[in-house]
């Protein structure tokens, strides 16, 4: 069975929301919180969350939690500086990393276990779900894809290395309009919370 190191990204500035969005309450526990739980609740076999901003404030919250964190000094350049930190502090054993959003926690473990599944039965690298023929988050990208991602640039992004291995893709049909929504402003919050 490979293993797997789930990359939950919270280091950014919540500049569009005006306060930190990962510790706003999402049904009764910070939203932060919540990504952790329903990862938890897959088959992934380690959690590290990648700090930034308000790296304290965000410490307070995860320390008691089952979770390692690595802190993103070059947060402020973007987000792929992030899944970079990621990459570079995920444990040697794992075979694969799945990259989540921090203003995601709308995303059901169930969508976790299907790409899981899927990269088991797969000899894709790029694994990506797909909603109503939409790409969305979380994304699982194989350990052989390491270096390449520590070489690219912060504004190349994921999207420089999935077109340049296009062929290495595998799309994951989700019943999960979910991974195409993140919580930017305080009218997402809102309406994130009365969907969920």
């Amino acid at each position: 069975m490979p293993e797997t190191c789930a990359i939950i990204l919270a280091a950014g500035k919540s500049e569009r929301m005006g306060t930190n969005k990962l510790l706003l309450p999402f049904h009764g526990k910070p939203m932060i919180t919540s990504v952790i739980d329903h990862v938890q609740q897959s088959a992934v076999d380690h959690i590290c969350i990648v700090l930034g901003a308000f790296r304290d404030d965000m410490l307070a919250v995860i320390s008691d939690l089952p979770v390692n964190h690595c802190y993103n000094a070059d947060y402020e350049q973007g987000m792929f500086t992030s899944v970079q930190c990621g990459f570079r502090n995920m444990p040697l054993s794992a075979d694969a990393a799945i990259v989540f959003l921090g203003d995601q926690p709308m995303i059901p473990a169930e969508v976790t276990q299907k790409i899981i599944r899927a990269y088991e039965q797969s000899t894709k690298g790029i694994l990506i779900p797909v909603y109503r023929s939409k790409r969305g988050h979380p994304v699982l990208i194989d350990k052989k894809y390491t270096a390449i991602i520590d070489e690219l640039f912060a504004a190349d992004g994921l999207h420089t290395l999935m077109e340049k291995y296009k062929e290495d893709i595998l799309e994951v049909d989700v019943q999960a309009p979910g991974v195409l929504r993140d919580i930017d402003t305080e009218q997402d919050y809102k309406n994130e919370i009365k969907l969920n």
